[in-house]
């Protein structure tokens, strides 16, 4: 597949718990390099707009209540089939049927209190890693390092 970027947010109850660093330490352990990194508490503008995708779903509403109701880790990450590999190691979306050793698995609780989010496509990654990231706030590309 090569090297992609995607985006990874851990979630407010994986920060509540304290698990950021955790986490960090795991995406770093297995290869993935953190391009981009900020915390943010998000307001509901930037929930809603992050989120618009799932606008019509019945979870929505939900959703934007729980990413803002306390800070967020928002990161870039860049590495070998970084999407599906940052995906693998999240575990499924449901935290009750990931295995222990996935971030979801150690962290989250539920379906919505799932510690992390994963962009799931190339395009998609583009599009949320540009909703919080600018050009200046990412470390370069490999390929453009001197």
């Amino acid at each position: 597949m090569g090297v992609e970027r995607t985006l990874a947010i851990i979630k407010p109850d994986a920060v509540e718990k304290n698990a950021a660093g955790a986490i960090l330490k795991a995406i770093q352990d297995a290869g993935l390099r953190v391009i981009g990194l900020k915390m943010l508490h998000l307001s509901e503008q930037q929930a809603r707009g992050f989120y618009a995708v799932h606008k019509a779903r019945p979870f929505y509403a939900d959703l934007v209540k729980f990413m803002t109701s306390g800070p967020v880790v928002v990161v870039a990450l860049e590495g070998e089939n970084a999407i599906a590999h940052w995906r693998e190691l999240m575990g499924p979306t449901d935290s009750t049927k990931a295995a222990k050793g996935t971030i979801r698995g150690d962290w989250g609780t539920d379906v919505e209190r799932n510690a992390a989010h994963g962009s799931d496509a190339p395009e998609t990654a583009r599009v949320e890693i540009a909703y919080w990231f600018n050009a200046t706030e990412m470390q370069a590309p490999v390929e453009a390092l001197p």
